[in-house]
């Protein structure tokens, strides 16, 4: 079988959605299907077409992504003619996937990794006019006939229902995780004892308007205010130039730079080994569809601070922390916990690659039925 993928952004850009694409993409080629992935070439580094343990990427000179949602359909539509199914995923790439599809006779599966609804007018680092148009090219995706929607998480399939999608056009299928590739990190984090003694949080991911670094900065404030030593590592890709310069004001208008420290673009081994170095991970966000860095976090024994929002109530587990209200005030009270050793404990969940490929690969036979 032949599968097309359509999505704005693929390794090597970094986030959730992007891990989830390149493990899909890597094993079902493995399982002897034909992968092409058609993406933005977000980078002028980065080729125009290559082949990454044989799934075949093509990029395109849309930089922006929006530009993607706007002319991606017609190298989408020349590729689908080729293949058997196009599987795309939400946000920006989800129209000209849709489109192609269309005009090609193709049956398309959506994976959705959120619903955010009325949440868009509440979140930050974004004006009244934009949270308004976003919200609208939200509704209307969601009113497209694709064949399937996949949800991530139990709260994003009851978030695509209450949106109006019948419960029978959602299928959900768990992110997972290749859990030895994190073996080695834990056995070197064993080996190696920790040689600096001062605690250390870590934020790693996206600067998305939604992951809660506006909740973050101010709550680091507090407690250094309170006198406690600690450190926060912010693991943040360097591409987005304003966010970037808006939190560096932000850490210097609050004092503290002499805390907290950023890293950029860092390759997958050396981000697993800060990862592991920490003593907690914060996950501020407000919602999150699936929550990667949770499960990663899990898999190298490193305690959750989180806020429970969206479906991370279902994924955290093991030793971790939620912070009640949202407020840097509560998440200034939960790292002073985790700074006193003390936290909850429940039974680690485990959420495994070979499970989510499994389901994906039973959806895409499904079509032969």
């Amino acid at each position: 079988m032949k599968i097309l993928f359509v999505l704005e952004y693929h390794y090597p850009h970094i986030g959730g959605v992007e891990t989830l694409f390149k493990l899909l993409t890597e094993q079902l080629v493995i399982k002897g299907y034909h992968v092409t992935v058609l993406t933005n070439r977000h980078s002028s580094e980065l080729p125009k077409e290559e082949i990454i343990n044989g799934v075949i990427i093509k990029r395109i000179n849309f930089h922006n992504r929006y530009l993607f949602t706007l002319f991606a359909f017609f190298p989408a539509l020349k590729l689908a003619k080729t293949h058997d199914l196009i599987h795309t995923t939400s946000y920006n790439a989800a129209f000209p996937a849709f489109f192609a599809a269309l005009f090609s006779r193709k049956k398309v599966f959506i994976t959705f990794h959120e619903v955010w609804g009325s949440l868009w007018h509440s979140l930050p680092y974004i004006n009244v006019f934009s949270s308004f148009l976003h919200r609208s090219f939200e509704s209307l995706l969601v009113k497209l006939p694709f064949h399937k929607f996949i949800s991530v998480s139990k709260f994003t399939r009851q978030s695509l229902i209450k949106s109006g999608i019948s419960p029978d056009r959602v299928i959900k299928i768990y992110n997972g995780i290749d859990y030895t590739d994190f073996e080695s990190v834990q056995i070197k984090k064993d080996s190696n004892q920790k040689q600096n003694s001062m605690f250390q949080f870590c934020y790693f991911g996206r600067l998305g308007i939604s992951k809660g670094l506006d909740i973050l900065l101010p709550a680091l404030s507090l407690c250094k205010s309170r006198e406690y030593s600690f450190q926060c590592l912010l693991i943040i890709p360097s591409e987005n130039i304003p966010f970037n310069t808006l939190i560096k004001q932000q850490l210097q208008d609050l004092g503290l730079e002499d805390v907290v420290r950023i890293e950029h673009d860092l390759e997958r081994s050396q981000l697993l080994t800060r990862v592991a170095e920490s003593d907690a991970v914060i996950i501020p966000s407000y919602s999150e569809g699936f929550g990667f860095t949770a499960v990663e976090s899990m898999a190298l024994g490193v305690p959750i601070i989180s806020s429970g929002n969206g479906a991370l109530s279902e994924v955290v587990s093991g030793q971790h922390l939620v912070f009640d209200p949202f407020t840097s005030a509560a998440l200034a009270e939960s790292m002073i916990a985790a700074l006193e050793n003390n936290w909850q404990h429940t039974e680690k969940k485990m959420f495994r690659l070979q499970d989510s490929i499994e389901g994906y690969c039973q959806l895409y036979e499904s079509i032969n039925h």
